[in-house]
């Protein structure tokens, strides 16, 4: 025997009734009239083959099968509902600009990337890397969406998760015994060039600045060749490099906390893409090829 198939519009009634125990009122939140929606409740009673409803002088009641039928009704809507928007969103076109740190860019967004761009094909993405310090200040004019990162403690865009700075060295050459320490770092305002310059002279240390790049690759390969040292991000260290700590002589950075931001405009594919970074960046990070 075949089973009938249920028309939404009627299961959508039967739910507004349900919730508001009347017919007028179910009525006036549908837009429709009252006969109509009775006609709908008749029709969806006549598919089921039970009475879902009982009225009485003080408003409408469920039945047993109607109480036993609403958490269904729940799910077949909110199915439908579901599964629509993603044939809808799938579809949708659009264009988000987003700013990020270089290694996050490199290494832990392009995968997410990868899994968005299958799912909206049709919304372009655009991506600039470099110092995040300045670009929530952007948003709206240069970006629609930034991951950036902050001292602890900041209170502007959404969490992501915090993220130790770490001195990085050779594998092999020993240059954190050298005097002075020499480092290579990003140009001014960079948050990990700051807390390094300051660390550095609390704890007395000589250092000179050897190499200032606006490149993680090229600090990386600087630091690899035994040239300086410089400061990664734990959760994404370079495998050529070796972790350096207070034993080594060098002083230890605070942590860091990667935050999501938001154009105040923000477009619905921006807010997708946005929606899907937060998502990813927040679950503990995966093995990269940049990570120990």
């Amino acid at each position: 025997m075949t089973s009938p198939a249920l028309d939404l519009d009627c299961v959508r009634a039967f739910l507004a009734i349900a919730d508001l125990r009347s017919f007028t009122r179910a009525a006036l939140s549908l837009h429709r009239t009252q006969s109509a929606v009775s006609m709908q409740m008749k029709r969806l009673e006549r598919q089921l083959g039970v009475a879902l409803l009982r009225r009485s002088k003080a408003g409408v009641d469920l039945t047993l099968a109607g109480e036993r039928f609403v958490g269904d009704a729940r799910r077949l809507v909110a199915l439908n509902d579901e599964t629509v928007g993603r044939l809808v969103e799938h579809n949708l076109d659009g264009h988000v600009r987003l700013g990020a740190m270089e290694d996050y860019g490199a290494y832990l967004i392009p995968p997410l990337l990868a899994s968005f761009v299958s799912a909206y094909p049709n919304i372009r993405v655009e991506m600039e890397t470099g110092l995040t310090y300045a670009m929530p200040d952007r948003l709206g004019e240069a970006y629609d969406v930034v991951v950036a990162m902050h001292p602890e403690g900041a209170r502007d865009g959404e969490f992501l998760r915090s993220e130790q700075a770490v001195w990085a060295g050779s594998q092999t050459h020993g240059v954190e015994e050298r005097e002075p320490l020499l480092v290579a770092l990003h140009p001014p305002g960079c948050l990990f060039r700051k807390w390094a310059m300051e660390r550095l002279d609390g704890a007395k240390r000589p250092w000179r600045l050897a190499f200032v790049t606006h490149s993680l690759a090229a600090a990386e390969s600087i630091a690899a060749q035994g040239l300086a040292v410089t400061v990664a991000k734990a959760g994404t260290f370079p495998a050529r490099l070796r972790p350096l700590g207070e034993r080594d002589g060098v002083p230890s950075l605070p942590a860091a906390e990667i935050r999501l931001h938001r154009a105040k405009r923000l477009s619905r594919a921006g807010a997708l893409l946005a929606d899907h970074l937060a998502a990813g960046l927040s679950r503990p990070l995966p093995r990269t090829e940049a990570a120990p």
